[in-house]
């Protein structure tokens, strides 16, 4: 048989091609361990925030039947989603029994039992991680005059660790501040910022600043 020509170049084509190959096989190598590395760092880190959630939220709950009982004076509520679903991802409902009434989900609770539970959501979570600002825009409108009273003692208690930012068209609320500050129109089309600081019977010790 005749034999083709020969490629003398051949064997110096194997050796750079077998490098290339074992190259790339390092390579294949290396990102197959970094993808388990991470697959695993993955799992260690869902295992610990679902372990800090839970815990958090077992606060949470404490929290939140304490808070509920200050403000409603009696009644019990707590937070509740289904045991075998994943924390992390899961609904949480809000379960709540105002005193005198059947236990109901907040959908089915009247406009201010709905606010004031929010309100006792909002403090258990401030009670159990402290923020340093806080700012309600209207928190109190849809309570009556009594409800009002509660969330305003029961605001007092975060003072010392949470500064209190409210916007308030409630005469209550703004009796229970330390200072207030408003917009005055005393000529027409001229608006003018007005501020005071008060005591804690709601009388003025400062006169009001007109800016």
């Amino acid at each position: 048989h005749k034999l083709e020509p020969v490629n003398l170049l051949s064997i110096d084509e194997y050796k750079e091609a077998s490098e290339r190959y074992q190259f790339l096989e390092t390579q294949a190598d290396d990102a197959e361990k970094a993808k388990q590395n991470l697959e695993t760092l993955i799992r260690q880190l869902d295992r610990l925030a679902r372990d800090e959630f839970t815990a958090t939220l077992e606060k949470i709950q404490t929290h939140f039947g304490e808070t509920f009982e200050e403000l409603f004076q009696g009644g019990k509520a707590r937070l509740i989603w289904p045991e075998d679903a994943d924390i992390l991802t899961c609904d949480i409902d809000v379960w709540a029994q105002p005193p005198g009434k059947k236990p109901a989900v907040l959908q089915q609770l009247s406009g201010g039992e709905k606010a004031l539970t929010g309100i006792a959501l909002l403090f258990s979570l401030l009670k159990t991680k402290p923020a340093p600002f806080v700012l309600f825009d209207e928190i109190d409108a849809p309570l009556d005059e009594a409800n009002v009273v509660r969330f305003t003692n029961a605001l007092k208690k975060f003072t010392d660790t949470t500064q209190m930012v409210i916007i308030t068209h409630n005469k209550r609320t703004m009796a229970a501040a330390q200072s207030l500050y408003g917009v005055t129109m005393k000529q027409r089309g001229i608006s003018n910022l007005v501020s005071m600081k008060l005591i804690e019977d709601g009388r003025v010790v400062q006169e009001a600043r007109v800016a």
